[in-house]
């Protein structure tokens, strides 16, 4: 791959479980801390950028884990919701630049306004659609000012604060970055004022590439500039074929009850533009999930929020990560069932054709290999290490 820019590229923190196969409860992984932490200091070690923390009433709160994982880890960055409507702007502020304080400035900020209203109904936030996205301008308006270190006064519809304060700082400045995703016209408005990495599912390629365009005129016409990001499932194997059969054994036990229940519910209880725009791929059928070359629309059938997957060898799995980079992303949020496992397979299989930053930690000097080969690449002897 020959990227126009590095990417960079984060790996996912599966704190709500994780699992071998869709509908197979006997590979299914629970959330335990060691297994947590297993998962990110091997992303550390491999050279991912940072890890996404999710969040919901479905995962460990991604504060506290991400605080449990941030002493094993050296260079990788934490990927932390900010959840306007369920948090005062002044306590997230003090959360937010605690994290960064705690992990030496790898703190990195995912501003959740939350497409489910059942869900945020159970956890006491009763606003519409177009009432949540304002209420989430407040917040910002509020926690950036806090976060420079202003003095903040505020009167708002929803939210108000006087004299509010942050006396611990970033480490970052002025603060730790601010990621946001959306695809509401609301949403996107709200990226061009307050956020530096716009997020987006993985749609693709060339739809982005109109959503990219329009993001970026937004803030262009308020004097700012953003970076982009996708979140993107990854089925990386030496082979075509072989990368095509782990896909597929991935939906094996799932039924066609349970994707027409689960694509019910979704129509029913959320209100999230960008899952319609996901639904809208598959159809809620498994007979043409390829919606583009090697990628592959299979997770969306029993899976809420990000719901496709490249799917493919290494060097094609590249070429469509080249094409995502030529419409306009800087990074990439992969993730692979199961987590540990696949970060090892895209880490070893695909970053070697990737144009990214060396970020592996090491701590010895690497180990002599314990063949030689001729040019034609024959073992010939055996070599001690």
């Amino acid at each position: 791959m020959t990227a126009r820019h590095p990417l960079d590229f984060l790996w996912f923190l599966p704190s709500g479980g994780d699992s071998q196969r869709f509908a197979s409860p006997q590979t299914d992984r629970p959330p335990d801390p060691a297994y947590l932490r297993e998962i990110a200091t091997a992303t550390d070690r491999l050279g991912y950028y940072g890890v996404l923390l999710p969040t919901g009433p479905m995962c460990a709160d991604a504060w506290i884990t991400a605080a449990s994982v941030a002493p094993f880890t050296d260079r990788l960055r934490l990927l932390v919701a900010l959840r306007p409507g369920l948090t005062a702007p002044a306590e997230a502020a003090r959360q937010a630049a605690a994290l960064d304080r705690l992990s030496g400035g790898r703190a990195l900020l995912n501003v959740v306004t939350g497409g489910n209203p059942d869900a945020l109904a159970a956890d006491g936030l009763f606003l519409d659609h177009a009432a949540r996205y304002r209420q989430t301008d407040e917040f910002l308006d509020i926690w950036r000012a806090l976060a420079r270190g202003e003095t903040v006064d505020r009167d708002g519809e929803f939210l108000s604060i006087a004299g509010g304060r942050l006396l611990f700082p970033f480490v970052q400045a002025p603060h730790a970055p601010i990621w946001f995703g959306g695809s509401s016209g609301a949403a996107r408005d709200i990226a061009a004022r307050h956020a530096d990495t716009y997020l987006m599912w993985g749609e693709p390629a060339d739809q982005l590439k109109d959503v990219i365009a329009d993001v970026r005129a937004r803030a262009a016409a308020l004097g700012r500039t953003l970076r982009f990001g996708v979140r993107l499932h990854f089925v990386v194997r030496e082979t075509e074929e072989a990368a095509w059969a782990a896909a597929n054994d991935l939906i094996r036990d799932v039924t066609q009850d349970q994707i027409a229940q689960f694509q019910a519910y979704l129509a029913k209880s959320s209100d999230s533009v960008g899952q319609s725009r996901m639904q809208a791929l598959h159809g809620g059928a498994r007979c043409a999930l390829e919606i583009r070359p090697n990628l592959w629309a299979g997770i969306g059938l029993v899976r809420t929020g990000a719901g496709t997957a490249l799917v493919g060898d290494p060097a094609t799995v590249a070429a469509r990560l080249e094409d995502y980079a030529a419409a306009g992303i800087d990074t990439v949020i992969g993730s692979g069932y199961p987590h540990l496992e696949e970060a090892y397979r895209v880490a070893e299989l695909l970053f070697p054709h990737l144009n990214l930053p060396d970020r592996r930690v090491r701590t010895l000097p690497p180990v002599r290999p314990m063949l030689d080969t001729t040019a034609d690449g024959r073992a010939t002897a055996i070599r001690a290490t």
